[in-house]
């Protein structure tokens, strides 16, 4: 004959235990998860490495860069006016399509540091994020700055 008084203390027993062992897992991950103190004060801003990553990086799946793209035409034009005034157009609606609130964009050797695309006051900046990358011949520099 069975014991069915037996087995059904068991039971019971087996999921008491079961029962406490959910509640104790519950707590310990309630203690354990840290809690979530984030500073969205630099959000708002992209880094001037980050921005200059974006400008080197291939158009359109095809193999220019932005960069390749304003050197060929400061190339072909000879630097001259012309052609320093339409990078300076492409540069600027380029640079305002990432929404940074003040940038400084210049070519620093063909053109001896010609500002190409600028918005927001230079000379008032403070904690400046600085980028800089190489094509060819030329030198492009990107500060950022809030």
């Amino acid at each position: 004959m069975l014991d069915n008084k037996g087995s059904f203390y068991i039971m019971d027993a087996i999921l008491a235990i079961f029962l406490l062992l959910i509640v104790f897992l519950v707590v310990n991950a309630a203690i354990s998860i840290p809690t979530a103190d984030y500073s969205y004060k630099s959000k708002d801003i992209r880094t001037a490495q980050d921005v200059m990553e974006l400008l080197s990086g291939k158009i359109d799946f095809s193999d220019q860069t932005f960069l390749g793209k304003i050197s060929n035409i400061l190339e072909e034009g000879k630097n001259s006016k012309k052609s320093i005034s339409e990078v300076s157009e492409i540069s600027k609606s380029k640079l305002d399509s990432y929404k940074i609130k003040n940038y400084q964009f210049r070519e620093n050797n063909v053109l001896k540091g010609k500002v190409l695309a600028s918005k927001g006051d230079y000379s008032k900046a403070g904690n400046v994020n600085v980028a800089a990358r190489t094509y060819g011949e030329y030198s492009y520099t990107l500060s950022v700055w809030q």
